[in-house]
């Protein structure tokens, strides 16, 4: 892998980001978001099935792990994410787009169908690894398509919905664990075997959509491929106009001149990111750690904190966590639009401080034996309405703050960061602390979650950045530009 980049000679003006932002919305955008945003809904129905089956997967006739062996499985997913970023991230960066993002989505279905025929505590813990991989390298790839295709004027609000969606998936395998891992209809040594097949299912479902799916054109004419990138753009604007019967869409506004460039590796990416961009890499690492902190702390434990301290049946756990998933959807989908008028600055900031305090206040009553299963879902609901807008604002962070040609590999970096900083060990840490069985312990894990999301606040306000309605090319200038060349 080279160090350094290659500069090729010759330097070409164009207005190609210029015409994706100007194009009104239309059923081609609502495609680019169907046909994307599935990776959200694999990862939530993935996670939620694992937390849903925690209780199922200790008993006999199932795998019998311990509540250990759970934390350390939803630990061993998150490693995978993070290698799987890492190594697809840089793929997409170098090869493009599109064809990371089908490449991901195979290794998930393969993966995920494989889980379900695991036999054992390794051949689960491995199958989890490969999923997670997979999913890692589908947040690489797709946040950076997305920001390419969706245009800058509402960039925020569909970054931050996309990523809300996660919670779709969420509602679909916890309504899913209602039939699956009742007893009565299914005994639970085959409905557990049975929740997995449906990622394989809605994966399956999502590549046809994905095929007709076009490479973001910004990527093309960084690469090389101008004549690609136009036609490409041509489609595009001949679909939008087309379905609008548009005789004319409005004029673009600004061009850039490209000095296209050979590929950029890991030492030169970090030399622009710790150098050039030091705060914007300090900012990230904040908002990605406490985020995933208290996500995976919270979430990947929720049926076991339910079964242990409110007794909550296996089968029943479902009920209490389908108002959380709408929850958490409904906030990046209702607040969003405040990303791109307000700005990203304040409503970042507003977002992480509400869900810190929240949390805090939320920890102190469960200590306090104050709470019941209905109540504690209803506390992490609200909470939840603002921090899933919090937590999808940071990966809209990071993937819009930094130069394209590396995009994908620094959303990949922050991802990769904030799980193994915030949530690699959050899991397994949380499920030793509940497997003491004492609230005021467990609390303490609550109150750190707290504490994270407040200094991230105070990040936000010291170093944020204005980036809303803005073109990716004003917020970070590329590296092949002829003025950064």
């Amino acid at each position: 892998m080279a160090s350094s980049a290659t500069a090729v000679e010759e330097a070409v003006e164009t207005n190609i980001p210029a015409r994706m932002d100007r194009l009104p919305w239309s059923r081609w955008h609502w495609l680019i978001v169907a046909g994307l945003g599935i990776t959200w809904i694999l990862d939530g129905l993935e996670v939620t099935i694992v937390g849903a089956l925690a209780s199922v997967l200790t008993e006999k006739g199932t795998l019998a792990l311990t509540e250990s062996q759970i934390g350390f499985a939803a630990t061993i997913y998150l490693l995978g994410g993070i290698l799987g970023a890492l190594f697809f991230g840089y793929l997409t960066d170098r090869l493009g787009r599109k064809r990371l993002f089908m490449i991901t989505l195979g290794l998930y279905l393969v993966s995920t169908v494989a889980t379900a025929f695991s036999w054992s505590f390794l051949s689960f813990v491995a199958f989890r690894f490969l999923t997670g991989a997979g999913i890692g390298g589908e947040y690489a790839a797709i946040n950076s398509a997305i920001d390419e295709l969706i245009p800058a004027r509402v960039r925020g609000w569909a970054d931050l919905a996309i990523n809300g969606s996660w919670w779709i998936g969420t509602a679909v395998g916890a309504a899913s664990t209602l039939v699956l891992l009742n007893p009565s209809l299914f005994s639970h040594t085959i409905g557990w075997r049975l929740c997995f097949g449906l990622g394989a299912i809605l994966g399956l479902s999502i590549l046809m959509v994905r095929r007709i799916l076009p490479e973001s054109p910004r990527w093309l004419m960084t690469h090389g491929k101008m004549e690609e990138a136009e036609r490409v753009v041509k489609s595009i604007e001949a679909d939008v106009a087309g379905e609008g019967g548009i005789e004319k869409l409005p004029n673009p506004e600004g061009s850039i001149k490209i000095q296209q460039r050979g590929s950029i590796g890991f030492g030169h990416i970090a030399k622009v990111m710790w150098g050039k961009y030091r705060q914007r890499a300090s900012l990230g690492m904040a908002l990605m750690i406490s985020q995933a902190f208290m996500y995976n702390a919270i979430f990947f434990t929720y049926a076991l904190v339910l079964s242990k301290f409110y007794k909550v049946p296996s089968g029943s756990v479902g009920l209490y966590i389908l108002p959380f998933a709408l929850g958490n959807f409904l906030g990046p989908l209702t607040i969003g639009r405040l990303f791109d008028t307000i700005g990203r600055r304040a409503m970042i900031a507003i977002t992480y401080a509400i869900s810190g305090l929240l949390l805090a206040a939320t920890a102190y009553l469960f200590a306090q034996g104050s709470l019941t299963a209905t109540t504690q879902t209803i506390a992490w609901s609200v909470i939840f309405f603002f921090a899933s807008a919090s937590a999808s604002s940071a990966y809209l962070t990071v993937s819009e703050v930094f130069p394209m040609e590396m995009r994908a590999m620094a959303i990949a970096f922050f991802y990769a960061i904030g799980t193994a900083a915030g949530g690699l060990f959050a899991p397994w840490l949380f499920g030793i602390l509940i497997g003491t069985h004492d609230r005021n312990i467990l609390s303490i894990g609550y109150y750190a979650g707290a504490a994270l999301m407040l200094i991230a606040a105070f990040c936000e306000v010291v170093i944020g950045v204005k980036a809303e309605r803005k073109p990716l090319e004003e917020v970070a200038e590329p590296l092949s530009a002829a003025s950064a060349a």
